[in-house]
């Protein structure tokens, strides 16, 4: 497990033709996947248009 783990999480090859582990190796790179795709929203936000109402 933790070798399929790593492999998938640095991006290698699996190298193993068993169903089992490819199918936990393709299930963690899906997962990474998906993660990479969501935003991170970080601090604070900064609006430009936040004081146009007090001026």
């Amino acid at each position: 497990m933790h070798r399929i783990y790593l492999a998938a999480t640095m991006e290698y090859g699996l190298g193993s033709d068993n169903p089992e582990e490819l199918a936990y190796y393709n299930k963690l790179k899906e997962e990474i996947d998906d993660m990479k795709k969501d935003t991170i929203n970080k601090g604070i936000p900064f609006y430009w248009d936040s004081h146009e109402g007090n001026k």
